[in-house]
């Protein structure tokens, strides 16, 4: 029977906790942007480069699929499930403790950013680089984009393939066959 031991219940429950620290971090940053910038000509930081400007966004990176929110929180809901689903997998071993942290800021960023279309229709996007004429964005797109830059990094370099056996069905199946 498949168990969860001591210490992966503490990590689970420590990652629980950081997932609620991180997406109460990026409502609390999208609620000073909503007080603070909404209505109201873009804040400069760094002349040229960095400013706060409050944006709507009903869609995606880039503005593409506007209005599609059921779509939207399907795909949070999704990757929040997938992500649930390989934190309760991922192995007690040192070498995934980097992973379990860069699945719960992709999971923080997906439920931040899946809170504000449900509330609102829209998500609350208030950091822009001038410098380079990026697309406005938030915090919990910072977590998602960060995370999933160093994940893909570490599937490239580190992880072998084998490492990830623990997400094999057939794991389950030669249970089954034991039984």
């Amino acid at each position: 029977m498949n168990t969860l031991t001591k210490k992966k219940k503490i990590f689970l429950a420590v990652d629980f906790c950081l997932i609620i620290f991180l997406v109460f971090l990026d409502q609390f940053t999208k609620y000073l942007a909503v007080v603070h910038l909404q209505d109201k000509p873009a804040f400069k930081i760094i002349n040229g480069v960095l400013e706060l400007n409050f944006l709507k966004n009903s869609g995606a990176a880039f503005g593409m699929l506007q209005n599609q929110k059921v779509f939207f929180v399907l795909v949070a809901v999704l990757i929040l499930l997938i992500i649930a689903y390989v934190l309760f997998r991922l192995p007690d071993d040192k070498k995934y403790n980097i992973m379990h942290f860069l699945l719960v800021f992709i999971a923080s960023g997906a439920a931040g950013n899946m809170i504000d279309r449900v509330k609102n229709d829209y998500v609350v996007d208030f950091i822009y680089f001038v410098l380079i004429n990026f697309p406005i964005f938030n915090v919990a797109d910072i977590y998602v984009t960060v995370a999933t830059f160093v994940f893909i990094i570490l599937f490239l370099f580190y992880y072998k393939e084998s490492d990830f056996n623990f997400l094999s069905f057939r794991q389950q199946k030669k249970f089954r066959e034991f039984k």
